[in-house]
């Protein structure tokens, strides 16, 4: 039972070296989408909470992630929907 315990403190205090998905894109500078892209693709992977199976980040990762592909930014692009305005002509 002791095991037990030191096993529960251990994971208790790394609880809050994970980020959510919404923490992660704020810390790196890369949105919520991009995030869950690259972890499909296998480019920074996410760990999933045992409950809930939401997509958590280890900080430790994030940092690697930001030291082999430096700062992200990415470009603002308009949704597919989104038509231009054009002035009309007479």
């Amino acid at each position: 039972m002791l095991a037990n315990l030191v096993r529960g403190r251990q994971v208790m205090a790394k609880i809050n070296e994970f980020l959510t998905v919404g923490e992660a894109s704020e810390y790196i500078g890369a949105s919520a989408t991009s995030l869950r892209r690259w972890d499909r693709v296998g480019k920074l992977k996410a760990r999933r909470h045992p409950v809930s199976r939401y997509r958590l980040y280890l900080k430790a990762d994030l940092d690697k992630f930001l030291a082999e592909f430096g700062v992200v930014e990415e470009p603002v692009a308009r949704s597919s929907g989104a038509k231009k305005k054009r002035k009309r002509t007479r």
